[in-house]
């Protein structure tokens, strides 16, 4: 009896233990090896916090060190640059709006748009025309200046961090996933002649996988909503003319790759990250597809 009242009582435990003191109940974790540590074994690193073993080089189980490949939450390479591909991305941004401030022409090639002529006529342009590049140009490409510095600042602000958390490819998975599902969306729900360009799909795409990745590392997750609730707040205000279909695209599609990110077993990691990505990709093509049966 003493015995089934002892584990009764550990069954009831809400939260992990720390490894080192198990008196103590933590809901953090280690972002190398992922074991339970409480805030006197926490040692504070460039993403969330490792613990003592970890920092000294061992993982504390026998086996080898693994301080020469350390790995983020996601199981991503740390690099020595971890806003590398954040900079390369706001650098193609500001390179096509340079480009279409020369040649406001160009933006007939890159925006997004389902079709042109309308029914009943045939399209000749547009991604029920053939044109399924759109997809990609269009989350590169940017008219006013005001819609190029606001998404800019924000995946500066947003994407570095995440980046450095994730790992690059699973960052740039997230994001090219994220901006092709609101593209899909924006295709099927919006009117085929309506045009739609700029990164914000993408962009509340990481703003999604950013929210995941701090409920999972228990951060404080009021800065964060409140930041997504006045952009959503601004999508949804009469008169702003933007394409709210790529920012839900985008946001629910964030949440759903950034969530197999953060939260896949170490043991299938990869199959479950990059399985969940696959699906999500499936799904944007199938309702473009959909969308081009009707143009068509």
């Amino acid at each position: 009896m003493e015995n089934q009242a002892a584990g009764s009582a550990q069954g009831a435990r809400s939260a992990p233990v720390c490894y080192r003191h198990p008196d103590r109940e933590t809901g953090v974790r280690c972002t190398r090896c992922e074991r339970p540590i409480c805030p006197e074994c926490m040692v504070s690193a460039s993403v969330g916090f490792q613990c003592p073993d970890c920092v000294r080089g061992g993982s504390g189980t026998g086996h080898a060190p693994a301080a020469s490949r350390p790995r983020t939450v996601a199981g991503g390479t740390v690099a020595s640059d971890p806003r590398l591909l954040t900079k390369i991305l706001i650098g193609i941004n500001l390179a096509v709006f340079v480009a279409v401030q020369a040649d406001t022409s160009l933006l007939d090639h890159l925006v997004l748009y389902g079709a042109w002529p309308p029914k009943p006529f045939t399209p000749t342009s547009g991604v029920a025309g053939g044109e399924w590049y759109r997809f990609v140009t269009s989350m590169f490409t940017h008219q006013q200046y005001w819609h190029i510095a606001f998404n800019m600042l924000s995946l500066w602000w947003i994407g570095g961090p995440l980046e450095a958390a994730l790992g690059r490819i699973r960052y740039l998975t997230v994001y090219f996933v994220s901006g092709l599902a609101g593209g899909a969306l924006t295709y099927l729900l919006a009117p085929a002649t309506q045009g739609s360009l700029g990164a914000s799909g993408a962009i509340f795409g990481l703003f999604g996988a950013t929210a995941v990745l701090m409920r999972r590392l228990n951060y404080d997750l009021r800065p964060v909503i409140a930041l997504l609730v006045i952009n959503l707040i601004i999508t949804f205000s009469p008169g702003m003319n933007i394409a709210w279909e790529a920012h839900i695209g985008g946001l629910v599609a964030g949440v759903v790759t950034g969530y197999a990110m953060v939260h896949a077993p170490r043991e299938r990691r990869a199959l479950i990250q990059y399985g969940t990505c696959a699906v999500v990709l499936a799904v944007a093509v199938a309702l473009a597809l959909v969308r081009t049966a009707q143009l068509t």
